[in-house]
């Protein structure tokens, strides 16, 4: 009777440790979501909170922005190509995503704040996608939100009013409840990138199921 005993204690520590393995992998994004390809990215933690103000006026905060799946990409709009290529292909996997039943919203922060006015980034926006929401704020608010985003940006030597910004171009793919999860680059494709963002948000859906049957456990 007490080697019983002793198995079926045995059993249960060993079903405990189980689960709190799964507990801690799924809490791991690179664990989690090692099987979507996620990139590592160096130097810290990516994100953070800031504040800004949207194409309407309105002063936002990252909670409101990131309420659900988003595309962060830090750029400005007198950009000659890189910018706008990037964001339109950026909405063009917006656009596979809503296909198949995900939405996710395409962000875009001016990293420009002195040209890149409410209504610069309205026109902006429109022209990209219709679900865009566009970012500015004063140098201090932008420099934070690039310092938490781990960016670089540089304004080149004007020639009037007309001057280039030289900058990162990775992209930046946020979940709620999770925050950064993967970055994209230049070269990943529309498609690529919509089933990527595919496979993260199927696995966070798997992760909450897991959470909420540990917490009727």
């Amino acid at each position: 009777m007490t080697k019983l005993f002793a198995g079926a204690a045995a059993a249960a520590i060993a079903a405990l440790l189980a689960g709190s393995a799964a507990w801690v992998w799924l809490r791991q994004p690179e664990g989690r979501f090692a099987e979507c390809g996620a990139n590592q990215v160096a130097g810290g933690a990516i994100g953070g909170p800031f504040t800004l103000v949207d194409q309407n006026g309105r002063t936002v905060t990252d909670s409101e922005v990131l309420a659900k799946p988003a595309l962060v990409y830090f750029g400005y709009t007198f950009c000659p190509d890189v910018c706008p290529f990037d964001m339109a292909r950026n909405a063009q996997a917006v656009d596979i995503l809503a296909e198949w039943g995900t939405e996710v919203t395409p962000v875009f922060i001016s990293i420009d704040p002195a040209r890149d006015t409410p209504e610069q980034l309205k026109f902006f926006a429109e022209a990209i996608h219709p679900d865009t929401i566009a970012l500015t704020g004063t140098e201090e608010q932008v420099k934070a939100a690039s310092r938490a985003y781990k960016t670089f940006y540089r304004p080149q030597e004007a020639e009037g009013d007309y001057y280039l910004i030289d900058h990162s171009t990775y992209t930046y793919f946020m979940l709620p409840g999770t925050g950064f999860v993967d970055f994209f680059k230049r070269e990943d494709t529309p498609e690529q990138i919509a089933e990527r963002i595919s496979c993260f948000v199927n696995d966070s859906h798997v992760s909450t199921s897991f959470d909420a049957r540990l917490q009727k456990s």
